[in-house]
């Protein structure tokens, strides 16, 4: 599959009716890769689209009833369009913005598909030029645009469109199949290296969650810690615990990887060691991608975009290499700072110096279940959660992550 998830499909209505129909794949629209954060694409959707009416945003699964879309458009002259979702509670990737009641707000689901009218783009594109965005970081992308669009409550609201679906319904205009594509059968367990980065501290609270729930799915594991443990067991690599960013122990972790030490894979796994995952759901994924090439994937975050800044796939969902990337990375030089530097923007750096994308799946996320409006949510398809705050690690994953029937015995 391609290598970014995000597509955009842009088509021109004229007086309401079909004109040339433009599609395009936001890797494939420019040479700088962050675009897929959308706010730096937007001007070069305005320059080079002058003529277009709508833009529409697509997944790659997403299906458009062209003729009903521009039905349903007749009713909308200028807007942001979508299928609304809110969160029912404040939560770190959504900044807070609502805190006392987070229901206010909507923002976009992005499998339904969510349009811009190029009047309001043109609006848009005079903002990115003359503002200085309020954060530096793409966390949480949908709501980060919506955010931008009201622009405090001067710009417009997502306008709830209820043909814009994810489900099909007889009145839908766009509906959504998976996040989790059937490319094959899944890469074997003894071809996906896992490595699980903990300290003394959690050896007795975190370790034991991962031993109940998904450690069996794993043929190949190690647990990295400040010290060796015979009894878990765990593997000293040298590296001092820190209290913050793990960039040393993430690399020594790669290096672990290309040495003799370990069997030869063709994937590497980092996880903290308060992450759920599906290794069999993650194993699935895997076919779709070829292990001959530099490979990087997981939940992608994004540090400076408008400013020519870089990706990175986050620590806490899992951060998925394969072979070939992370000897790129070792070969090259790349390095941290610090021992302390947050170990997935110091990788989502060397990727860019390297010209590795970074690979974003949704179903990789970095926060708890809770922490995510409830219909974006699929406890067939996701692949990991991160965190135990304020939950039951075990329940979460038995209910959100455990195939109680997955056949897996490769």
């Amino acid at each position: 599959i391609e290598p970014l998830f995000f597509s955009v499909l842009i088509y021109w209505v004229h007086a309401l009716a079909v004109g040339p129909l433009h599609i395009i794949l936001l890797h494939e629209f420019s040479d700088y890769e962050g675009v897929w954060s959308i706010l730096p694409a937007l001007p070069l959707f305005s320059a080079s689209f002058s003529s277009v009416s709508w833009f529409l945003f697509i997944e790659e699964e997403t299906q458009v009833s062209l003729n009903p879309l521009l039905t349903v458009l007749k009713r909308y002259p200028e807007w942001f369009l979508g299928r609304r979702l809110h969160d029912s509670e404040a939560s770190i990737i959504h900044h807070y913005a609502f805190a006392e009641d987070p229901s206010v707000f909507g923002y976009p689901d992005p499998a339904a598909g969510w349009a811009l009218s190029s009047a309001l783009i043109h609006r848009l594109v005079e903002r990115i030029h003359h503002e200085h965005l309020k954060s530096d970081f793409t966390i949480d992308l949908k709501h980060e645009i919506a955010l931008f669009i009201w622009n405090e409550g001067k710009g417009p609201k997502l306008t709830p469109v209820p043909e814009f679906c994810r489900d099909a319904k007889e009145h839908c205009v766009t509906t959504f199949t998976s996040y989790l594509p059937n490319c094959g059968p899944p890469v074997s367990k003894k071809d996906l290296f896992v490595a699980v980065k903990t300290w003394q501290k959690f050896h007795s609270e975190r370790v034991p969650v991962v031993k109940k729930t998904w450690e069996k799915d794993a043929e190949l594991l190690e647990f990295y810690s400040d010290i060796s443990d015979e009894t878990i067991p765990t593997i000293n690599l040298g590296v001092p615990n820190t209290v913050r960013g793990h960039c040393g122990k993430t690399f020594a972790i790669m290096k672990r990887f290309l040495s003799d030490a370990v069997p030869k894979t063709d994937w590497l796994l980092i996880v903290d060691d308060d992450t759920l995952i599906s290794l069999p759901r993650l194993r699935r994924l895997l076919t779709c991608y070829d292990p001959q090439d530099a490979v990087s994937l997981g939940e992608r975050y994004g540090y400076g975009l408008v400013q020519s800044g870089y990706s990175y796939p986050t620590g806490g969902a899992g951060m998925v290499l394969s072979r070939v990337a992370v000897s790129e990375i070792v070969s090259s030089g790349c390095s941290c700072y610090t021992l302390d530097a947050p170990d997935d923007m110091e990788l989502g750096m060397c990727l860019k110096t390297l010209g590795i994308p970074v690979t974003h799946n949704p179903l990789f996320h970095q926060a708890r279940p809770d922490d995510y409006a409830k219909a974006l949510l699929s406890s067939k398809e996701a692949i990991s959660f991160h965190k135990h705050w304020n939950i039951d690690p075990v329940a979460v994953y038995n209910h959100w992550l455990r195939d109680t029937n997955q056949r897996d015995e490769l």
